[in-house]
């Protein structure tokens, strides 16, 4: 057997297939390494996968580890039921619930994230949500956005990563040192309701009938008084807002002539009333009788403004004539700034300039003679695309006017007229009849005709809606407000008068307001004095 195992090595030794008997190949080496790195990190993968089982699982089973007890666990998924304690010891208390999952590098608290809220505000667009909100109605914006609140929270203010849980309550005895410069006793006026309850229905309507359906006429106007002037065809009534009793002042003669327009002197005690053959008229409320009967104009009168004791009136031939009712040759200028009917007149507050809107679509801005040359205008706007009738000066800021145009116009547009520049321009998507400024809430109404013959209160000047009144079943034609600046009066072509309370006020501004307009009568008696 000796000589055989000789010759097997000897055949070993030669052959050229065989391994060599050296160290592994490189290649080899490589293998082995990889293959035990895997094997003994899968090892405390398991490992770990294990214990976190095992707490898990004993979390849910709702056994409470003791003091100084330990629990053991195999390594099969389903968790032995053997009671001898064996393994490491827990590090959770017995009597500590479960902690919350941990977050990672780009969730902080991922259990306590709103991802629905997130997403949303994510995927939200701005742009998109104010096409729609210009769309709908305010009551619609305001039901929305309760209903909103109350399912999802204030998602206006919430940011991209929203937290359903509140911040931690600070410890027992706790003390902020800066505190008192984030907080204060007295709660801070911007957090005061800002919205306030508007009437959706009239006050109260009264008839009108034989109230002429025309565009271009203003046939409604109330007092320093509280008489409200309203024009019935040839006749003039007024009613008094206080009593609620009925005067027929006046009717005229012809029975095809009419009353196209009508304004209060400031003072409140004398009415002018321009008419469809040209004259314009004088009256003396108090003692129902006419002073004056001025002509001059070739055409009907449909628009008049009074400027202390200068009455201005604007006739369908485009000529604006100014009155001085003091003196026997009444007029004193004569403006040709309109080629068509002059449907719009507004003396300022402060009795500087004149505005006037005709139907030629031009809006012009004329100086009083004791600020230049009365019959050349300082300003022509021509960026209305319809007639111009609804006129209003801002009662706090006296060089803002605001202009609204008809069918084919639409807008409000808001004009600096010491400068000459539009401020804003807002697309009423109406025809805009009047328009009014309420000083006490700083807003503006603005009265509308096809297609809902609405009433629309704006916030100036983010010129944000507020309300829509709805009612009138024609278009709104004129617009005046009560001396204490809470009621709007409105006639429309249905032959109907209604009374919006539209601006509320405190009751002390309104007794201070009272207080100062005491100066009224001996004024009143100084023009009348003055009148021939």
């Amino acid at each position: 057997m000796t000589h055989l195992n000789f010759d097997n090595d000897i055949n070993s030794l030669l052959r050229l297939d065989g391994p060599t008997g050296g160290p592994a190949m490189r290649w080899q080496r490589k293998t082995t390494e990889t293959s035990m790195c895997n094997t003994s990190l899968n090892k405390s993968l398991n490992k770990s996968l294990n214990r976190s089982l095992s707490k898990s699982l004993g979390n849910v089973s709702g056994i409470s580890p003791m003091k100084g007890a330990n629990h053991s666990f195999s390594r099969s998924r389903t968790p032995s039921k053997s009671k001898t304690p064996s393994g490491k010891r827990s590090k959770t208390p017995g009597r500590t619930p479960s902690k919350v999952p941990v977050g990672d590098r780009f969730i902080p608290n991922r259990s306590g994230t709103n991802f629905d809220v997130s997403a949303f505000k994510l995927l939200n667009s701005s742009v998109s949500n104010q096409e729609n909100q210009e769309l709908q109605s305010p009551q619609k914006i305001d039901y929305c956005k309760t209903m909103s609140d109350n399912l999802n929270g204030d998602l206006l203010n919430a940011k991209i990563l929203s937290y359903k849980n509140r911040p931690p309550v600070a410890p027992e005895g706790f003390q902020n040192n800066l505190r008192v410069l984030y907080s204060q006793t007295k709660t801070p006026g911007s957090s005061k309701k800002s919205t306030r309850h508007i009437p959706q229905v009239p006050e109260r309507i009264l008839d009108a009938p034989d109230m002429l359906d025309d565009y271009y006429l203003n046939l409604i106007d109330w007092s320093i008084h509280n008489h409200l002037a309203v024009a019935l065809a040839n006749s003039v009534y007024l009613w008094d807002a206080s009593s609620g009793s009925i005067n027929h002042l006046m009717q005229l003669e012809g029975q095809e002539d009419y009353v196209c327009s009508v304004s209060w002197v400031q003072e409140g005690n004398y009415l002018g009333i321009g008419t469809s053959s040209g004259e314009v008229q004088l009256w003396d409320v108090a003692a129902t009788k006419r002073l004056r009967n001025m002509l001059g104009h070739a055409a009907r009168v449909g628009s008049l403004a009074w400027n202390s004791f200068i009455l201005s009136s604007g006739s369908r031939s485009g000529a604006i004539h100014h009155h001085d009712v003091r003196v026997q040759n009444h007029q004193v200028a004569t403006l040709t700034g309109h080629t068509q009917e002059v449907c719009g007149l507004k003396w300022s507050p402060e009795g500087r300039y004149l505005a006037s809107g005709g139907n030629d679509n031009l809006l012009n801005i004329w100086p009083a003679a004791s600020h230049g040359d009365p019959t050349t205008p300082v300003h022509t706007f021509t960026q209305h695309q319809a007639a111009v009738k609804a006129l209003a000066w801002c009662p706090w800021q006296p060089s803002v006017l605001v202009s609204g145009g008809g069918t084919a116009d639409r807008h409000l547009r808001f004009w600096n007229v010491n400068s000459g520049t539009c401020l804003n321009s807002v697309d009423t998507k109406s025809q805009v009849c009047a328009v009014l400024w309420s000083k006490e809430h700083r807003e503006l109404v603005s009265a509308h005709g096809f297609a809902q013959n609405q009433l629309i209160i704006w916030k100036y000047p983010t010129m944000s809606r507020i309300a829509e009144l709805l009612g009138h079943t024609s278009r709104i034609l004129h617009m005046c407000m009560s001396p204490d600046g809470t009621t709007v009066a409105t006639a429309a072509g249905d032959e109907t008068l209604r009374l919006w309370k539209c601006f509320q006020t405190d009751q002390q501004r309104k007794t201070a307001k009272k207080s100062s307009t005491s100066s009224g009568p001996s004024s009143a008696l100084k023009l009348r004095q003055s009148i021939r």
